[in-house]
């Protein structure tokens, strides 16, 4: 395996691919396929860490070791054994492994994660010619992955989830929305930094708070730390490289306003407090207000929400009266576009009208969907 090109794994939630292909493309990287769950592309060491720096609604990213058909255990095993890990993994690395099996002769999780862990073991120890490792250095999560019988060997680079930006620091609100997902809601709508935004059920923020990263076009994760910066093999002038480049390119100019508010008054304290520590609590209006009793700000724009529903409110009454004021506020004559999320099948219903278009998404293990109306634009 060269070490100028690798082969990576992008891993999204379902319904995510196309967009983290296009922010892939976006940062000038091979694409080699997409497929669910995931975007394979090729790059450098330079390249991995740009894009966990600069991805938005991926999961992750995942170095390739192999991919290879496996059916019995030795095949496994051997094939396994085969691979170059001492090129990543230093003689005192502690390294653990993870597993899945969809559709695959060999069911059994516990066993593949033993058989990998045993055969990258016998590997390091013919390599480094020791017969003990004190694990005392930097981490490496592996996973093996079958699907069909092929066998896929990744170790992990990014640590904890790309969606831990770094800004949710308090104990944020009970169903929060996930931060790939948010940022995924805004770069799939017709939202730019000149267009206004407004989401008037913004909970903890996570919605304004992406789309304000975006408008200043700050990298999601330049706050935050990732497990592959301790690893030997990558020069760590590279991180501090991708990190100065990410400073560089943050957008100085004007941006249109973004309007956020909430009928709860801690929600708005929790919000603007992430705001605060994600860096862009300069570019977001907060209020505390009611929207069944709110206006619009401006005349053209865009309101973008993940409205409270099942366990987030348990009031029936509640929510028809969320319905009633999202339709007063956005009449079929309105200037404005909307879009919306939410696990509520029934939307279109009680909105009264269908969206142009709409998506079936996850936020964690929820399905919901995505109600796209797009209204017009503004003139230039």
């Amino acid at each position: 395996m060269s070490m100028d090109k690798l082969h990576f794994i992008a891993t999204a939630t379902f319904g995510l691919e196309a967009t983290v292909k296009r922010e892939l493309t976006a940062l000038g990287l091979e694409i080699k396929s997409a497929a669910d769950g995931r975007v394979d592309f090729f790059g450098t060491f330079e390249d991995m860490a740009r894009a966990n720096l600069w991805l938005r609604a991926s999961d992750r990213v995942q170095l390739v070791l192999g991919e290879f058909e496996a059916c019995s255990f030795d095949d496994l095993f051997e094939q396994t054994k085969a691979l170059p890990w001492e090129k990543f993994i230093t003689k005192d690395g502690k390294f653990t492994v993870e597993g899945k099996s969809i559709k695959s002769t060999l069911f059994s999780v516990p066993n593949c994660q033993s058989i990998v862990k045993k055969a990258v073991v016998e590997r390091l120890k013919s390599k480094y010619k020791i017969e003990w490792f004190p694990e005392t250095g930097a981490s490496y999560k592996i996973q093996v992955a079958l699907l069909k019988d092929k066998a896929t060997l990744t170790i992990d680079t990014t640590g904890a989830g790309l969606h831990k930006r770094g800004y949710r620091s308090l104990n944020s609100s009970k169903a929060p929305i996930k931060e790939t997902l948010a940022a995924a809601m805004v770069e799939l709508s017709y939202w730019r930094r000149d267009r206004a935004l407004l989401d008037p059920m913004c909970g903890s923020g996570t919605i304004v708070i992406e789309a304000a990263l975006m408008a200043k076009n700050i990298a999601p994760g330049l706050n935050r730390s990732f497990v592959s910066e301790d690893w030997a093999c990558v020069d760590k002038n590279i991180w501090k490289t991708a990190r100065e480049e990410a400073l560089a390119a943050i957008y100085t100019g004007e941006v249109a306003p973004i309007f956020a508010s909430d009928i709860d008054k801690k929600m708005i304290h929790e919000a603007k407090e992430h705001a605060r520590l994600a860096g862009v609590d300069a570019y977001i209006q907060f209020s505390v207000a009611d929207i069944t009793k709110k206006g619009l700000p401006c005349e053209y724009g865009i309101l973008m929400t993940n409205p409270p529903y099942g366990q987030r409110i348990g009031d029936t009454q509640a929510m028809e009266g969320i319905y009633t004021a999202l339709k007063s506020l956005i009449p079929k004559t309105s200037t404005w576009s909307l879009y919306v999320i939410t696990s509520d099948e029934s939307f279109e219903e009680h909105f009264g009208r269908k969206a142009g278009a709409k998506r079936k998404l996850f936020n964690g293990a929820t399905k919901v969907d995505y109600y796209q109306y797009p209204g017009p634009r503004p003139p230039r």
